[in-house]
């Protein structure tokens, strides 16, 4: 048995292609395009490619796409204006306040700040409690995308044991929730797990986002298992001075095993940015009073 490579690249333009389907109709009822403002402080490297990249898409899925760049040295309170002032924009439908940010900032006062009906990447506390108590909310951008990938795959998750391996604010602990909701048997495991393979060798569903290259070996996996693999780790290659990207997930041990896996790069990433716009759309359609397109 050779796993099946579930293809995330595909199924986010895929997605994309639906989300400017929807911003098109919305424009046509609302008289207006829906809006992301992106705020991006300093200049971390890592940081100013992602910006990039959202700010192309959403201009590609026919959004407004504003990008507010403030210096390093900027303080709290200058940084928490602008959000006040995003906060009370008609036309900002969608505020991302681009992590990690200066030390001297207190990101959970910045996320905290955001109005959590325009909070699309979905830190906001009240959006993690109406995801903790299954009210409609928005959920973190990489841990929706990995719930849509595996629906697509299995179809219905009812009943399925999942193991997440990473307990972050960002994919382990709302993914584990979206899985909650799906009636699926959830275990977190992290670097404190007694026995790591022995729990995820249980696992029908495995979703790793632990930031440590190549650290699920394949003989960790049971049989048949579905495999998402959220982890993005650059490490040395064969040629001296270049580099490769790896998953969390040891890729060629977990092929003959796994019944389905995504690959990295081209895996869980573009999903990341797609349900991004997906969830500014839907803030515009909440926002306006517009029925959201059907099956986003």
């Amino acid at each position: 048995m050779t796993a099946r490579i579930i293809d995330g690249f595909g199924f986010a333009a895929d997605l994309r292609a639906r989300v400017a389907a929807g911003a098109a109709a919305f424009a046509a009822a609302a008289g207006r395009v829906p809006g992301l403002a992106v705020v991006l402080v300093g200049e971390d490297p890592a940081s100013q490619v992602y910006v990039r990249s959202k700010g192309k898409a959403t201009h590609e899925a026919g959004m407004a796409g504003t990008e507010h760049r403030l210096p390093a040295d900027t303080d709290q309170a200058t940084l928490l204006a602008l959000v006040h002032r995003l906060n009370a924009d008609p036309a900002v439908d969608g505020i991302l306040v681009q992590l990690p940010l200066p030390p001297q900032i207190d990101a959970q006062a910045v996320i905290a700040a955001i109005d959590p009906d325009k909070d699309v990447d979905g830190f906001h506390p009240v959006n993690v409690g109406r995801l903790g108590v299954g009210l409609p909310g928005f959920v973190p951008c990489t841990p929706l995308g990995c719930l849509l990938l595996l629906k697509a795959e299995l179809t219905d998750l009812a009943g399925r044991e999942a193991v997440v391996i990473g307990r972050s604010n960002i994919v382990g602990k709302p993914m584990a929730q979206l899985l909650l909701a799906e009636s699926c048997t959830v275990t977190i495991a992290h670097s404190r797990t007694r026995d790591l393979p022995g729990v995820v060798r249980r696992a029908d569903i495995v979703v790793a986002a632990v930031g440590r290259p190549e650290m699920v070996r394949g003989d960790w996996l049971r049989p048949g298992a579905i495999v998402i693999d959220v982890g993005i780790n650059r490490v040395p290659a064969a040629e001296p001075g270049k580099t490769r990207l790896v998953g969390d997930v040891a890729f060629a041990e977990a092929l003959p095993i796994a019944a389905a896996i995504t690959p990295v790069p081209r895996g869980v990433g573009p999903m990341t940015i797609a349900v991004l716009l997906r969830n500014t759309l839907v803030s515009a359609c909440r926002r306006e009073g517009v029925p959201p397109p059907a099956g986003l």
